[in-house]
């Protein structure tokens, strides 16, 4: 069934005007058609139009179910983007359908894109949450300098992880290094790497140095690999 997100369903049961519209004239649906929206906050509501208008659809609830986080504990990835913005929407829609709590765009000294556009992401991650029939959307965070990204405070148990291509630097492999269940952060640097000194502030931070494997990534293949290193181990030790 297609999913339709509506983020005030609880207090206005109605569809958002691009939903709205999706649902009237793009699939022709009508009064009495079930459909299923989510709020984005963990709650999937099972729905029939009461009124079906391509700008503002009623909605009548007739159940509501809330769909649990399939991994144990929140998944953070923050990376630099790439120079071409559709990389790294690219990588929020794939982060979004194998499941990530947090976003966090990231300028760093080396960075090739000095700004985002985040309102753009997070509807990217709005389509690709639906598509992948979650409940919950991941925080999108606009575009945060790497000195204050480092700077906010561990969680309790987190696990905090660097991945950068300094070879000479002893770095672990990701899947031995993360203990599975555990809260964690990713972080992934820009095209050209972190800076020496950025590496170093990232260690007194408490983040790991780990490697994804023997290959070279791009930035945004990196950072894809990493989340779903997190998954599969969690997953093996289900």
């Amino acid at each position: 069934m297609i999913q339709f997100y509506a983020p005030d369903i609880a207090t206005d049961p109605t569809l958002p005007e691009s939903d709205s519209q999706h649902c009237v004239r793009v699939l022709r649906m009508r009064e009495g058609d079930p459909v299923q929206a989510v709020d984005g906050r963990g709650l999937r509501y099972r729905c029939r139009i009461a009124i079906a208008h391509p700008k503002r659809t009623l909605l009548h609830v007739e159940s509501v179910e809330e769909q649990l986080r399939v991994w144990p504990a929140d998944i953070s990835v923050a990376v630099a983007p790439t120079k071409h913005s559709d990389r790294i929407e690219w990588l929020v829609e794939k982060l979004v359908e194998i499941g990530v709590d947090r976003i966090t765009p990231l300028r760093c000294m080396r960075s090739e894109r000095r700004d985002i556009n985040a309102e753009r992401l997070r509807k990217i991650a709005v389509a690709a949450m639906k598509q992948s029939l979650k409940a919950l959307l991941p925080r999108v965070d606009e575009m945060t300098p790497l000195t204050a990204y480092l700077a906010e405070a561990a969680a309790s148990g987190e696990q905090r992880f660097v991945g950068y291509c300094d070879a000479d630097t002893e770095r672990r492999l990701l899947a031995r290094a993360y203990s599975p269940g555990a809260p964690v952060r990713l972080l992934i640097g820009p095209e050209g790497d972190f800076a020496p000194e950025e590496i170093a502030a990232a260690l007194r931070a408490g983040y790991a140095p780990v490697t994804m494997g023997d290959n070279r990534l791009r930035t945004e293949t990196a950072a894809l690999t990493a989340c779903d290193t997190i998954h599969i181990v969690n997953q093996l030790m289900l």
